[in-house]
């Protein structure tokens, strides 16, 4: 598994909803608690919260669809596991039941950041103070733009085979710009949506820290996490994650 070098051109590349793909994960949630909260458009959306209550840095998973926030539960368990509290939640319309919670409200692609956007302020009023993304497709869409207008700062994003264009958002050169927390995109080369060319061109509008991982497989969102280079990706983002959510030099233990 190779970087992928970075392309000096902006493509826009538009994900239909059927290119998504679906999650193939385990919907047991594990030791979590469920919860559930509301955005500013008065939606209430349902989550789950993993990992330590005292925990100072935490991570918001953003599903894919057609999936939901299930296709996060072995992967929040892991990062739990890392001393990191953990956010997954269902985007509005998004009702698998049971375990798998049940969101109010239509599916909306285009409300998307405005959901994630409260699902970051839910684990901040939680006492997190150092506030992660991981989206896929879709959630890395909505990531990158609710990043981009973020007061607080995120300080550190994964994007797995996030598209440029998805429906009625976009991401482009301003918008990345005011994105200042360090960024890792992940794709599958073989991907038919066209995610490492989303990729290759996300990478390359934004301001340092970034990297890019492309793996030799034809997975998207997070099924690149139970794809043959798996266990190599888990172990990256995770690092990512240990090492631009850690505190300020001084600063109190990340967990």
């Amino acid at each position: 598994m190779a970087a992928r070098p970075r392309l000096g051109i902006l493509l826009a590349i538009t994900l239909t909803v059927t290119a998504c793909g679906a999650s193939t994960t385990s919907t047991d949630p594990g030791p979590s608690t469920a919860v559930t909260f509301d955005t500013s458009d008065g939606v209430t959306l349902a989550g789950r919260l993993f990992g330590p209550p005292s925990a100072s840095a935490g991570i918001v998973l953003a599903h894919m669809l057609p999936a939901d926030q299930t296709s996060w539960y072995p992967f929040a368990e892991r990062l739990a596991g890392r001393g990191f509290r953990v956010l997954t939640f269902d985007f509005r319309g998004y009702c698998p039941g049971g375990d798998g919670g049940c969101s109010d409200g239509s599916k909306d692609i285009d409300a998307a950041p405005t959901d994630l956007r409260a699902a970051v302020a839910f684990l901040r009023a939680d006492g997190v103070q150092r506030v992660g993304i991981a989206g896929a497709s879709m959630g890395g869409t909505a990531a990158l733009l609710v990043a981009s207008r973020d007061r607080v700062g995120i300080p550190a994003l994964v994007m797995l085979s996030a598209p440029q264009v998805l429906s009625g958002l976009a991401v482009g050169q301003p918008e990345l710009q005011t994105v200042t927390g360090a960024k890792l995109y992940i794709a599958g080369l073989g991907d038919p949506a066209g995610a490492a060319a989303s990729a290759d061109a996300l990478a390359a509008l934004g301001p340092q820290p970034v990297n890019e991982e492309i793996a030799p497989v034809d997975a998207h969102g997070t099924d690149l996490l139970t794809s043959s280079h798996g266990e190599q990706l888990q172990a990256m983002i995770e690092e990512w994650f240990t090492r631009w959510l850690a505190p300020p030099a001084g600063g109190s233990p990340a967990a």
